[in-house]
């Protein structure tokens, strides 16, 4: 029977490990059997990047994470080797994690995952990793608003310059 210590120590883990849960808005299991040392740092530095949490967990410490904050239905996902990936934005973990098993084709392998306290399938967090990084759907919501305008602009230039009606400073002559 391990001792009083690390018992506590283990009780804390599974504290802040809980809590982390609680606060992401989605989260992604990956069995990551086989990566590279150079692979996991890459990993991590994009993580990092994106105000995404990747850690390596106990697949123990993690169940009893889960069921303290009801997610008890992953449990069976706990097996061999398990990190995750948590994040306030739904899209980025699920973005960085299928991204990363697309170039590692094998060696790391999404599980499944959660989103706003609830199981998702393998299915859904692929979905949401399809959705492009929220700079580019920025601009492209503002290109949409912009075309209507930018296709006015043009027809009105166009219409100017069939009537003749192009620059009169160039067709007037200088007075002197």
């Amino acid at each position: 029977m391990p001792n009083a210590k690390v018992l506590a120590e283990k009780k804390t883990i599974v504290e802040q490990l809980t809590e982390k849960i609680k606060n992401a808005t989605a989260g992604v299991i990956v069995d990551y059997r086989g990566i590279t040392v150079a692979e996991d740092t890459a990993l991590r530095r994009e993580c990092r990047e994106n105000d995404v949490h990747y850690a390596v967990v106990k697949n123990t410490l993690l169940r009893f994470a889960f069921d303290n904050t009801g997610l008890g239905d992953l449990d069976g996902l706990l097996n061999g080797t398990t990190s995750l990936a948590l994040g306030s934005d739904p899209v980025t973990p699920a973005r960085i994690m299928a991204d990363t098993a697309k170039k590692l084709d094998g060696k790391f392998e999404i599980k499944g995952g959660f989103m706003d306290g609830k199981p998702v399938d393998l299915n859904t967090i692929n979905a949401l990793a399809a959705i492009p990084p929220l700079p580019i759907l920025r601009a492209q919501a503002l290109g949409t608003m912009l075309a209507p305008i930018t296709g006015l602009a043009v027809v009105l230039n166009q219409i100017a310059e069939k009537k003749g009606g192009g620059d009169t400073a160039e067709a007037a002559p200088a007075a002197e």
